[in-house]
Formats: structure tokens, C-alpha cells, sequence
């Protein structure tokens, strides 16, 4: 008899992206260590045990949805490989950029690669299982787990369980305030038509990724130069990826711009320890009126913006009771085109997913000297920038199905951000 989950709201809506990102969320950490492959496949079973959505197939028959939790293999979820020291970079990076379709049995990968006494974990799963912020908990929870049961022999099962649906936002409100938030049907979805320069959609495409590294020194200077204007590290970088991108693409300097930036909505959640592996994310919208004389003028208009949505006591909760009551009352295939006419996917877009936690990502003592997480794969004309830091370094990755134009573009566009993220931090 087929075991079958519900499909909850945050899923059915990352389902609905499909025509606009291919939904993965990529894991890269590098170990001074081998890692023990025996552990490592205990532990992996335990949490797909306490988490069956990573083994469930999206089903969607038009007229509703739900997860059916399927059989696997520990074979097909792990992936080992030995390449060559010239070969690993593009090894780890084509595991990375690899397409899970949602009807699959499996929506989580994970691969160990062995080079010259060192290890590289990374790991794939689909964004309708959950966020980054959770992917940051099962990381965490999968690297301690692995740790008590090869050294203390503990049993590997320490992984929230719970519930996985988007109300959860609601529990720590009062009857008043949970009144109010359910009745948010405002629709603050991004309406701004700017976009990156990228080349045209092209059949021959082929997803890539780009990366960034700003090291610790500019790292600290970003947050001391951050605190004298009054900005976050989060203000800082969004200022350097306006400035950037009206120099990119050549936008009008009286032009109003927009970039969606990713907020956690656990921020309203007192206790998540309850809670299943889901997703908690919305955005909010930064808009800047014009380019401004100089950069420092952009951050003042980006610090304005998002204090004016960190204001707001209902921050990120707009347009929840809209998606809920669409597909409440609808048949599946009505309530996505319902959705699509008044949901306008953001063509510009942040995810900062914040520190990644050496110390706790620490295999038996040997914590990750480098390694990164980001979001989807984005169809043009969309782009998401993701942001993490590990070991005070910060990655900046941009993932994109394009060309080598298309590379050379993002390439480009991180030599001016490295820019201007210097003109933000000089006299530091």
C-alpha cells in the first residue's frame, strides 16, 4: 500500500518554479581528512528513515499533490569517486550541478571524493524538501551524528521530526496577531523588469556555476565598514550588487531597481526543534529609487529599504493566506495558472545563507578548511546571487544554465562587485 506524505505549501510552490529555476540547493565541504564511508552510510540511513520525504516522489495527478515514499538504495543515494588532483575541481562540479526531477525516488544526492588523502562531501537536494536554512541544520546534524557514532558509537538518529507546513509561522503569535497574519493577502511580489545581461535562451545551454571568494581580511573590513554607515553585512553586499549591475548592464543612473533578497522566516519562530526538514523562506523586496551619485549613497538607499521591511512585525508573512486559499479550493493544475497570473517571479535575487559553522560541521575533529552552499540553477533571464561565509571567508555563487558568453558575463560582473565591495571598504 503506497506510505504517502502531504505536500505541503512552500513545496507546491518551488514545484510551480520549475519554469524558472531547476530547484536544487548544492553543498561543498572540504576535509583535511578521509572520510569513513561505512559511518557515513549508517548515518545517511538513519536520517532518510527520520526524514522519508528525501525518499518520496513528488506525484501530481492535476488535480492534487503528495509525496509517495518510495524503497531505495544506500547505492543510489551515495556516490564515491577517486579522480585525478587536475580533475577534481570539475568532477565536484558537474555532481553539483546535476537535475533532480521531482517524480524521482530519491530527492537528495551525496558524494565523498578521495583525493591525495583528503575528502571532498557534497551534496544535492531538491528546494521543495526544504530550505537552506534547514539544509544548514541537516549538515550540522549530519556531521554530529557522524562524529558520537564514530568515536562514541551513539546511534545516528538525532534529526528533527515534525510538522512541515508553512502555519508553523503562525505558532508563536497571539490570537490577535495570528488573526492579523492570516489575513495578509497583500501581494508584494516583485514587479521591477530589469535584468541580468545574459545571452538569449538557447537549447544548447548547459548549467554552470561561478564562484567568488572574498578572504578574511575583506571580510572584516565589509563588517567594520558596515557598522560606521549603519549597515548589515547583508546591506553591504546588496549596495555592491546594484552598483554592479548598473555598470553591467548599462541601466539608466535615474532608473528605480529592485533585487529580491531571501528572508528566513523562522524569524518568527521561537522553538524549531519540533519541526520536520521544510521550507521557511519568502522575500522581501530592496529597491533603490536611483543608482545615487556614488556607491555610499546606494547603501543609504539600501539600508532604508530593508529597515523599513525589518520594521514590520509581519515581515515576510504577505501573500501566505493568497497561496493557501488558491490552493485550498482549486484543483492543482487551476491553482498554479491562478498563481502565475498574480505571481511574478523575481528576475533579480539574493539568498544570503549566512555562516556556515566550522566547528560544528567538524567530522570527529577535523573541521571543513573550505567549502560553500547555493541556490538553483536559474533560467534566463533570472539570476540568484547566494552568499555564505565558512572560516570568515565569504563565498559569493552564482549558478546559471547559459554559454561561455553567459560565464564570461558573471564573471565580469564578479570583477565589479570585488570593485566596488573595495570602494565600500576603503579606509578600512
Amino acid at each position: 500500500m503506497e506510505r504517502r506524505l502531504n505536500a505541503e505549501l512552500w513545496d507546491k510552490m518551488h514545484y510551480l518554479f520549475r519554469d524558472f529555476n531547476d530547484r536544487m540547493v548544492h553543498v561543498e565541504l572540504r576535509y583535511d581528512y578521509e572520510i569513513d564511508l561505512e559511518v557515513l552510510k549508517t548515518v545517511l540511513i538513519c536520517f532518510f528513515e527520520k526524514a522519508p520525504v528525501l525518499h518520496s516522489s513528488f506525484v501530481d495527478n492535476h488535480i492534487s499533490t503528495h509525496w509517495s515514499v518510495q524503497d531505495y538504495r544506500i547505492e543510489d543515494v551515495l556516490t564515491v569517486a577517486h579522480p585525478k588532483p587536475e580533475e577534481l575541481d570539475s568532477v565536484v562540479d558537474e555532481f553539483l550541478m546535476q537535475y533532480i526531477p521531482p517524480d524521482a525516488p530519491l530527492q537528495m544526492k551525496v558524494a565523498v571524493f578521495y583525493c591525495e588523502g583528503k575528502s571532498v562531501l557534497c551534496l544535492v537536494e531538491n528546494h521543495m524538501c526544504m530550505d537552506g536554512g534547514d539544509l544548514k541544520y541537516f549538515m550540522k546534524a549530519l556531521c554530529q551524528n557522524y562524529s558520537d557514532y564514530a568515536e562514541k558509537k551513539i546511534s545516528p538518529i538525532k534529526l528533527r521530526q515534525g510538522s512541515r507546513s508553512f502555519e508553523q509561522v503562525y505558532s508563536d503569535f497571539s490570537q490577535t496577531e495570528q488573526r492579523m497574519a492570516r489575513n495578509l493577502y497583500k501581494n508584494v511580489c516583485a514587479k521591477d523588469t530589469h535584468k541580468f545581461p545574459l545571452t538569449p535562451d538557447s537549447i544548447r545551454d548547459r548549467s554552470f556555476i561561478v564562484r567568488r571568494k572574498i578572504g578574511v581580511e575583506m571580510f572584516d573590513k565589509i563588517r567594520s565598514a558596515g557598522k560606521k554607515h549603519g549597515a548589515t553585512i547583508n546591506d553591504m553586499l546588496v549596495a555592491a550588487y546594484f552598483y554592479s549591475l548598473y555598470e553591467l548592464a548599462g541601466y539608466p543612473e535615474s532608473d528605480s531597481v529592485t533585487i529580491s533578497c531571501a528572508i528566513d522566516l523562522r524569524r518568527h519562530i521561537k522553538d524549531v526543534s519540533d519541526e520536520g526538514l521544510t521550507n521557511h523562506t519568502a522575500f522581501m523586496q530592496c529597491s533603490i529609487p536611483e543608482r545615487g551619485r556614488d556607491i555610499f549613497e546606494t547603501l543609504k538607499y539600501v539600508v532604508r529599504s530593508s529597515n523599513r521591511y525589518k520594521k514590520d512585525k509581519f515581515m515576510g508573512l504577505y501573500g501566505l493566506p493568497l497561496l493557501k486559499m488558491a490552493y485550498g479550493i482549486l484543483p492543482h493544475t487551476a491553482s498554479e495558472e491562478i498563481i502565475k497570473i498574480g505571481y511574478s517571479n523575481p528576475l533579480i535575487a539574493m539568498s544570503n545563507i549566512g555562516i556556515l559553522e566550522a566547528d560544528k560541521l567538524a567530522l570527529c575533529g577535523h573541521q571543513p578548511y573550505d567549502g560553500y552552499m547555493t541556490g538553483a540553477v536559474k533560467y534566463k533571464p533570472y539570476v540568484l546571487l547566494s552568499a555564505t561565509s565558512l572560516n570568515r571567508v565569504l563565498t559569493l555563487a552564482m549558478c546559471v544554465r547559459g554559454n561561455d558568453k553567459d560565464r564570461a558575463i558573471v564573471e565580469r560582473f564578479f570583477d565589479l562587485l570585488e570593485q566596488n565591495i573595495q570602494e565600500l571598504t576603503r579606509g578600512e
